[in-house]
């Protein structure tokens, strides 16, 4: 993939491969915050449409490329490697899908479609819990399902093989067990890894937070100081260094428990290893 090829892709795939989704925004610009700082306004507006960022707060520009490697902190080479490793007919399908205004929810029920169930036995995980449910819903007449997960506004959390969407508002999704120990994750594949793990440690629930997003993070100052201790398992990526540099801000005290899993992207990759 050359430079000029790498800047026709969908900048929204790319962000969204870094787990990083707007504040606020349209089918055509949005704003997120800023991939080098926190900040409680959003700073960083995106282009979907030239596919360019301008960072407000230092005056960057930023294409496809240049993106990429402030994320990584890497060379122009190296980002167009990871630009091409994409998987772009995915992202055009799911970009498709999350700029629908309307859908439909048809059903919401427990897990049982073949499909489903065996995707969450590749990934080692459990589907008989009481967090995850299988969804079926439409968007302009196309009918979908998925595994379902709800966040705290209501909105649900989709996966399967193919697809990564939420209906609804995004949110964090809080799980609440009388517990003085808060464990936060990035999201509910990560959670319900630790989840099945817990079943063969024996390990005691804590209180959980979902964030569903790394931007997501600042809805935290306020509830995460009532804790004596807070567990902090998200991935080894650069998105996971920038939320827990976030997170131990918010709560110095925090633990980082990457090292538990530190030859491997996320929790998930490590019980699959297992």
């Amino acid at each position: 993939m050359n430079i000029q090829q790498a800047k026709n892709i969908s900048i929204k795939s790319i962000m969204e491969s870094f787990s990083l989704f707007p504040s606020k925004g349209n089918d055509r610009t949005a704003f997120y915050f800023a991939l080098d700082r926190e900040e409680r306004t959003p700073s960083l507006s995106v282009n979907f449409v030239g596919n360019t960022a301008f960072d407000f707060g230092t005056g960057k520009k930023f294409d496809n490329v240049s993106l990429v490697q402030a994320i990584k902190q890497c060379s122009i080479s190296d980002a167009l490697k990871y630009i091409a490793g994409l998987d772009h007919a995915f992202a055009k399908e799911k970009i498709t899908l999350e700029r629908e205004t309307s859908f439909e929810i048809l059903t919401i029920k427990d897990l049982e479609h073949p499909a489903l169930i065996q995707y969450l036995y590749s990934r080692k995980i459990n589907f008989e819990t009481n967090y995850l449910r299988e969804i079926h819903y439409e968007i302009s007449g196309k009918k979908y399902f998925g595994i379902a997960f709800e966040n705290n506004s209501g909105g649900i959390e989709i996966r399967n093989k193919y697809a990564k969407l939420c209906l609804g508002k995004k949110d964090i999704s809080i799980f609440e067990n009388n517990s003085s120990t808060l464990q936060i994750f990035e999201g509910f594949m990560d959670f319900m890894s630790f989840k099945k793990m817990e079943e063969i440690f024996g390990n005691p629930s804590a209180d959980y937070v979902v964030l569903n997003s790394i931007s997501l993070i600042y809805l935290l100052e306020k509830m995460i100081k009532k804790y004596e201790k807070v567990e902090l398992y998200l991935d080894n990526d650069n998105a996971g260094d920038k939320g827990t540099i976030e997170l131990k801000n918010i709560f110095p005290n925090a633990s980082d428990q990457r090292g538990l899993y530190k030859e491997f992207k996320d929790i998930n990759d490590f019980l699959m290893s297992r």
